[in-house]
């Protein structure tokens, strides 16, 4: 009897000894894979800060995204391996269980499909360029939501928009993305000089009145105005100067009302009959020249 005993004992605490030993190792890769995407992330960040020539710098959020998803995959795989592996040790069927799982994973995937679309979405998102970390966007879906992008994740986007509220954004319904390349829509205001006008006056009345509007209106006007010279027509009749700003999205109506007032004010000084017609307003996007190879 005591020999069976001493058997049984043996053969308990055996088990007991291969279920701590799933458990310590299950922990440990657990452990090293969680470091081993901190380092990674931590390179990352720290070439991008320092612009170093790592070949997936321009690519870091899509990079970190994409070593998340698999941090979380392999970290799934880990333990449900160890999970099999400790049932088998109670006498569980390891096939059994592998059956169980799968049908459990069909049924689980049939009342998810809301988050598969999410997933597959977000990765297309990732990998098609459509939008990127930084960028301002303009997201049509159930509603239509413009603003920064801070985080592109596998179930949802989120913006910062203009009220610098964080929008989470489904990524299954995504529908259209419209991209502004420069961060931000550009309005360009062709203040005309009066014809009798001081010329060096005029043009440092418009600069005087377009740096105190842009400090003004910084939360909408996203960087320093672009003053530029006095432009002439051939005949010099027409004379003008440009100021470019910068502005959010949807908030045009700023330039349009606001600044047009005050440069008719500034001017009027120097042609008392000024009107608005002579402050015309444009929007559009920069277009980079790219240089012509040699055949």
């Amino acid at each position: 009897m005591s020999r069976i005993y001493g058997h049984f004992s043996g053969h308990h605490s055996s088990a007991a000894m291969r279920i701590g030993l799933i458990v310590v190792v299950a922990i440990f890769v657990h452990v090293l894979v969680r470091v081993t995407r901190f380092i990674s992330d931590w390179l990352i960040l720290k070439s991008h800060a320092q612009k170093t020539a790592f070949g997936f710098v321009s690519q870091q959020p899509k990079f970190l995204t994409l070593t998340k998803l698999i941090v979380s995959a392999i970290t799934f795989v880990i333990y449900f391996f160890a999970l099999g592996l400790v049932l088998q040790e109670c006498g569980v069927n390891l096939t059994a269980y592998l059956a169980s799982a799968s049908v459990i994973g069909l049924a689980i995937s049939f009342g998810s499909q809301g988050l598969v679309q999410d997933i597959v979405t977000g990765l297309t998102v990732i990998f098609s360029d459509a939008m990127d970390v930084g960028d301002m966007v303009e997201i049509v879906g159930l509603a239509v939501v413009t603003g920064r992008v801070e985080e592109i994740g596998l179930r949802f986007t989120r913006l910062i928009n203009f009220y610098n509220q964080q929008v989470l954004i489904p990524n299954r319904t995504i529908a259209n993305v419209s991209r502004f390349p420069q961060g931000g829509v550009e309005a360009y205001v062709d203040v005309q000089i009066p014809a009798d006008a001081d010329q060096d006056k005029a043009a440092e009345a418009v600069a005087h009145v377009a740096r105190g509007f842009a400090a003004q209106f910084s939360a909408i006007i996203l960087d320093d105005p672009v003053i530029g010279p006095v432009e002439c027509s051939r005949e010099g009749s027409w004379c003008f100067v440009r100021v470019r700003f910068r502005i959010w999205p949807g908030q045009g109506a700023l330039i349009d009302t606001t600044f047009r007032q005050q440069m008719i004010r500034a001017m009027r000084p120097f042609d008392a009959s000024y009107a608005d017609w002579q402050v015309p307003v444009t929007y559009r996007a920069r277009v980079v020249q790219r240089p012509v190879r040699p055949a």
